[in-house]
């Protein structure tokens, strides 16, 4: 019988576990659970003898695709998925997936609750400023991006996007201007909302030149990766520009510099947390669940992330 491993350090909300369950069961396949575990070594023993694993957070490393002797597909019920290691699950001949779209509308809503959050001074009491008729870059317009501009419209803002991997035509029709390059939306945009994946292109790419390119009051929403943002050259923005702003559901590594320097004009939340809602918990799982039968019973690879 084909067994379906949920690895979650973090688990799944009952509900999601409940229709995972399901889903699986229906299919004719065993479901097992692996929750709150205390090492990799737990992963390593569960993995040994199942046909498909659905993780969240967790660490998919070359040590644990090649302990799954009988693995064929390991899906990230999320949209990130640098936590899986691709080259080994190639290797392996293993499909890699994540679960594209599930969490997209609680990314976005945090990404504007953080936007509103730091054009009022982070709600410390002082006078701040409105979003309607400001001008809102979305950097990669995917599924987070297209959520965030419909939010977005209904505070009034005048919206941009800057995506070299979808069509202009795409992106207007949904009445947004399209920019093209993205030195343009950084020197046009006061808010730029991050969305792009952290890759060997992408990595430290948000850097001084970018950044510097900013209008007077600027701010930076990151609900992307930390990865993405050159931190050093942030700092130094910071420090030359007592007008810049920088929220994110990701801390940087330098959160000390911010804290000692830089009282009031930034926000980190206490984990990545875009996706912790629960509509966005039960979505990504189910959706997980469901990608994994329709590869088994049919060799569906829409979702694949490492071809």
């Amino acid at each position: 019988m084909t067994k379906v491993l949920v690895a979650t350090d973090k688990p799944f909300a009952k509900v999601a576990v409940d229709g995972i369950r399901k889903i699986v069961e229906d299919a004719g396949f065993e479901l097992v659970l692996l929750e709150k575990y205390t090492s990799q070594a737990d992963f390593i023993k569960a993995v040994a003898d199942v046909d498909a694993v659905i993780i969240r957070s967790d660490i998919a490393d070359k040590e644990i695709i090649e302990a799954g002797k009988n693995l064929k597909i390991i899906v990230r019920a999320g949209a990130g998925y640098d936590n899986i290691d691709l080259a080994a699950a190639t290797a392996k001949g293993v499909v890699a997936m994540n679960t594209p779209g599930q969490n997209s509308n609680a990314v976005a809503e945090l990404a504007l609750g953080m936007t509103v959050m730091a054009a009022r001074s982070n709600y410390d009491g002082s006078s701040g400023t409105e979003l309607r008729g400001k001008k809102l870059g979305i950097h990669a317009y995917g599924n987070v991006g297209k959520y965030v501009a419909m939010i977005a419209k209904g505070f009034g803002m005048d919206i941009y996007a800057f995506d070299p991997f979808i069509a202009k035509e795409e992106i207007e029709k949904d009445g947004i201007k399209c920019i093209n390059n993205v030195e343009e939306l950084y020197t046009t945009c006061q808010y730029v909302s991050l969305h792009i994946p952290a890759n060997d292109k992408t990595k430290k790419s948000i850097n001084y030149d970018l950044l510097s390119k900013m209008p007077k009051n600027a701010c930076l929403i990151n609900t992307a990766r930390k990865e993405v943002i050159n931190e050093e050259d942030l700092l130094k923005i910071f420090a030359e520009r007592p007008d810049f702003k920088y929220v994110s559901d990701i801390e940087p590594g330098n959160k000390a510099d911010f804290e000692a320097n830089f009282k009031g004009r930034y926000f980190f939340t206490p984990k990545k947390m875009g996706a912790q809602t629960s509509e966005a918990n039960v979505n990504a799982g189910l959706a997980a669940a469901n990608q994994i039968v329709k590869f088994i019973k049919t060799g569906d690879k829409t979702y694949q992330v490492n071809k």
